[in-house]
């Protein structure tokens, strides 16, 4: 069984716990691998054990961090390779356990204790390439001058479904449903439903309002507005500017998000977390 260990950069909290994780483990047997930008801010790592996030190639990740950690994890590696995540973050909607139950997490997954969570994600393709990561949480169509509206159109499998002018527009996978798309209106989804929300960022028009359509449906936007550019945003990591004229598709990624829980409990965990969000 190998492992790869992977901390956020700016907690020494969370970089210590990440040595601790990777002696016990290599202590244990194991093979074991640390991402390059863990080892840069804590040298005390073999240099051998140490790999870009792109060349993992283990079993399991074992995430030291919140859910911005994570998300840097899943867009980054090649493979889809189940994540422990361990809360060093504020809510961490995407971990599993606390720092201080990380040791019996991690031999409840040795010894096979375990159950696979899959979440799905999102592809976008600009201008039919696809050259920015999978969206685990969201793709937002943005506006490229704050306080500037930007007015769009998009279909859902070739018909129109609105035209809007507002600050954006987010497709939303059911894991990104308690981030940005709650923000703008949407709903809470429940994570294990296959399904996509689209929710209009401050919408000038009150009837446009959210919707839930089929995972397997294709979404694409339409910039109006050809004269500004605009901003495309995955799960609040990676951002670029468009050129107006930019064809944006948005499909269900063939890769999906694994996750190692411990519990079958969904609603507990995520209500319990939206409450303390708001």
């Amino acid at each position: 069984m190998k492992f790869g260990v992977v901390a956020r950069r700016d907690k020494m909290e969370a970089l210590k716990l990440a040595y601790r994780v990777y002696d016990f483990l290599k202590v244990s047997g194991y093979e074991v691998f640390v991402d390059r930008e863990t080892y840069e801010h804590l040298r005390e790592f073999r240099e051998e054990d140490v790999l870009p996030l792109e060349d993992f190639d283990v079993d399991f990740i074992v995430v030291i961090g919140g859910d911005g950690t994570i998300l840097r994890v899943e867009h980054r590696t090649r493979k889809e390779i189940p994540i422990l995540g361990i809360n060093m973050g504020t809510l961490g909607f995407l971990t599993e356990v606390e720092p201080h139950e990380a040791f019996f997490a991690l031999s409840k997954l040795i010894e096979g204790d375990y159950h696979i969570d899959e979440r799905i994600k999102l592809r976008t393709y600009l201008d039919g390439e696809n050259r920015v990561p999978d969206a685990l949480n969201e793709a937002a169509v943005l506006t490229g001058i704050p306080g500037k509206i930007i007015h769009l159109r998009y279909y859902i499998d070739g018909g129109l479904a609105d035209e809007i002018r507002a600050d954006g527009l987010i497709i939303s996978t059911p894991t990104g449903s308690t981030g940005y798309a709650m923000s703008a209106g949407g709903p809470f989804v429940d994570p294990r439903l296959d399904v996509i929300v689209i929710a209009p960022l401050a919408p000038i028009a009150l009837s446009s309002r959210p919707m839930i359509v089929p995972s397997y449906s294709t979404i694409d936007v339409r910039n109006l507005a050809v004269t500004r550019e605009i901003i495309l945003a995955i799960d609040g990591q990676f951002y670029t500017y468009l050129e107006p004229e930019t064809d944006i598709r948005i499909k269900l990624s063939p890769r999906r998000a694994k996750f190692v829980r411990f519990t079958n409990e969904v609603y507990p965990k995520y209500t319990m977390r939206i409450k303390k969000k708001f």
